[in-house]
């Protein structure tokens, strides 16, 4: 297979990689512009930029690449650095755009009722690849969900037996109850996901959070859980919940480093604020369902 198989190849198996790319060249270099390179996870490569210490510089870059996700620009002065004399070039200058290769972004949304809805459409408008389940098979449908995936009718302990999230995966619960909600967490921590989202009252959250703990599931798991789920955006309508929900999950994705005004109480919030009222108010709504 091409290097462009390849990638599809890579993606479609839920991995990533980086791309090296010659986009810039100046006298005599041992390979040509636009020559591509892809560097996988495992560390193997597809293709050639020329071999020699170029190649391996790159190749390093390329593994850095991948885990920032950010694309990097390499410049090579083969006249200048004496570590590129190899005596197979002339001794020219080049540069090397390197750029990640990453799966698809699998967002799981359990819970078909306003806020999936909506959320739904958002996200998918967003990029993710999303898979909505119910155990409503009125609610949880194609025809409701045409931005969707996937669809599944299923009863949620069926559906967590038959998922498996990866590494590029998203989670989020908005289920019609705390019961329902708390068995789809205690999975969800478990997981390799990137990212777990629980909608819900402080309160809730604590109530769970503790019957989880009392079941023996290990307390450092809910670090990385966002509950209440979202960015602190003043949000009160299905709507604004879904746009608040997939901001929080375009900034996990694409690792903004700036502060977030997220509700999560596992992450420090100790104060109850006028949007998670209105979380708790559109949850139990959700929940009527």
């Amino acid at each position: 297979m091409d290097i462009y198989e390849q990638i599809v190849e890579l993606r479609r198996g839920g991995r990533r990689g980086a791309v090296a790319t010659i986009v810039n060249v100046r006298g005599s270099i041992p390979s040509f512009r636009t020559a591509k390179m892809l560097v996988r996870d495992d560390g193997s490569i597809v293709g050639t930029i020329g071999g020699g210490c170029v190649e391996a510089d790159v190749w390093q870059a390329a593994r850095e690449v991948m885990e920032s996700e950010k694309p990097r620009t390499l410049k090579f002065d083969l006249n200048q650095d004496p570590k590129y004399d190899t005596g197979l070039v002339c001794g020219g200058t080049l540069e090397v755009f390197v750029e990640p290769v990453l799966p698809p972004a699998l967002l799981y949304v359990f819970g078909a009722g306003h806020i999936a809805f909506n959320l739904c459409q958002t996200a998918a408008n967003a990029g993710f690849d999303v898979t909505v389940t119910d155990d409503r098979s009125s609610y949880a449908t194609k025809e409701r969900f045409p931005a969707a995936r996937e669809v599944h009718a299923l009863d949620f302990e069926e559906a967590t037996q038959k998922l498996d999230p990866n590494e590029s995966s998203y989670i989020v619960i908005v289920t019609r109850g705390h019961r329902d909600d708390m068995r789809i967490l205690r999975w969800a921590v478990q997981t390799r996901a990137r990212y777990v989202g629980m909608i819900g009252s402080k309160r809730k959250v604590i109530e769970i959070f503790k019957t989880l703990q009392k079941e023996g599931v290990p307390a450092h798991l809910f670090d990385r859980v966002h509950a209440p789920v979202g960015l602190d955006i003043g949000a009160i309508t299905p709507e604004e919940i879904a746009v608040a929900i997939t901001a929080e999950l375009i900034a996990i994705r694409r690792h903004a480093s700036s502060a977030l005004p997220h509700l999560s109480w596992f992450k420090g919030a100790r104060e109850e604020s006028g949007a998670e009222a209105a979380t708790e108010a559109m949850e139990e709504g959700d929940h009527n369902l």
